[in-house]
């Protein structure tokens, strides 16, 4: 038998993200050996998530693979972000340069799929997409079949109700999800953090913050790393 590939995995410390490490760890074809994060410098979180870098790195931690980032300036301009993404790529290919695809966790917008498949190859890597053309409703229930423990983190206000950042991602809230809302938030509509899962050797322990609105449009549900209890 030929060895597994090894790949990286694009992370936003999602549930699709989640998603893909678990079906990549069942696949022996693959050796997940780490993970690619873009980040927002100054703000010192996870970019369009919004989650603090101090539970992306429990993550990393708990899944036992390196984390690799993408940092961005606020406002960065697509210009900036791919030569911020061409730079981590660079970096990379020095700490694995045995690594040839990068896997995604997108299941079905064709143009971001083609946007990411342009701008890895620009650096010389290929992609892998473990989740692509699943219907989002049966991936969605087998996220919580395969005990992934999400929150809804971000929600675009235009789509749905502010009322849902903050909310657990369970049968529950897919139930209450309005008609027109893609299951997994495909399209935007919400996106989620990950504490436990396939892969996890522990889960993150966090606080559920306070819920704020940013541009008018977006409600963030700030996650507070918990603190471990004194002894004694």
């Amino acid at each position: 038998m030929s060895a597994a590939e090894p790949v990286v995995l694009s992370w936003s410390g999602g549930k699709d993200s989640a998603l893909a490490l678990a079906r990549l760890l069942d696949d022996p074809r693959f050796d997940v050996v780490g993970l690619l994060t873009t980040v927002t410098a100054g703000y010192d979180r996870v970019s369009i998530h919004g989650v603090r870098r101090a539970l992306l790195h429990a993550q990393a931690e708990s899944i036992g693979a390196p984390l690799h980032e993408v940092t961005l300036q606020p406002e960065s301009s697509n210009e900036a972000y791919d030569a911020a993404l061409a730079e981590a790529l660079e970096r990379l290919r020095e700490r694995h340069p045995e690594v040839r695809r990068i896997a995604f966790g997108d299941i079905f917008l064709e143009d971001v799929r083609q946007y990411r498949e342009q701008r890895i190859a620009a650096s010389g890597y290929g992609a892998v997409f473990p989740l692509w053309g699943e219907a989002t409703d049966v991936l969605a229930r087998e996220v919580i079949r395969r005990g992934i423990a999400a929150r809804l983190v971000c929600v675009d206000t235009d789509a749905l109700s502010a009322e849902f950042a903050g909310r657990r991602y369970d049968a529950s809230l897919l139930g209450d999800l309005p008609e027109g809302i893609d299951a997994c938030g495909e399209n935007g509509e919400f996106h989620t953090f990950v504490s436990a899962g396939p892969g996890f050797r522990e889960p993150i322990p966090y606080e559920v913050g306070e819920v704020v609105m940013r541009g008018e449009r977006f409600a963030f549900c700030d996650l507070v790393p918990a603190r471990p209890a004194l002894a004694g």
